[in-house]
């Protein structure tokens, strides 16, 4: 069987988008998947490339029991349109940079992650970055409501469950 890989994208890749791979990879590994998906984050911008996600993020993961620690902010490189078969834009405007930068023939793979969400109606996760905790705490309730839509999905789409 053919793994499954899925990239989350913000902008910095410090805050929204290595807590929505925290996240969705707990489920993936509680959920025995961890063989068949494929799970990491980037960024649209250079701004934090090797960086620890946001101690904020870290600290509402971490309540939460997930580990963001191992986690290093990196960009989007064009290999990741090729490798990857979900791209998923906490935003429109980084799915519309992540578009521009796509090669042909990969843009189908391009979406919104809140496209999942079974809750909230809102398109985009907002960027927590320059509000207080409970912005990150909201990042975190959209984060795991999409994430577990988006493994009921996949695991449909893909037959992962026996």
């Amino acid at each position: 069987m053919k793994e499954t890989s899925v990239l989350f994208v913000c902008m910095g890749n410090i805050c929204r988008s290595p807590t929505a791979e925290g996240v969705f990879r707990d489920l993936v590994t509680r959920s025995g998947l961890d063989k068949a998906i494929h799970v990491d984050s980037a960024g649209t911008h250079n701004y934090h490339i090797g960086k620890s996600p946001d101690a904020r993020a870290s600290a509402a993961a971490a309540q939460r029991g997930y580990d963001l620690s191992a986690l290093r902010g990196r960009q989007v490189s064009r290999e990741d349109f090729l490798s990857f078969d979900y791209i998923l834009a906490m935003d429109e405007e980084n799915l519309s940079n992540l578009k521009r930068i796509c090669p042909a023939g990969q843009v189908h793979k391009i979406s919104l992650f809140l496209e999942y969400s079974r809750k909230f109606s809102e398109r985009e996760v907002p960027d927590p970055y320059y509000g207080g905790v409970q912005g990150f705490e909201q990042v975190l309730e959209m984060v795991e409501d999409a994430a577990q839509g988006l493994l009921d999905n996949l695991a449909e789409a893909h037959s992962l469950r026996s």
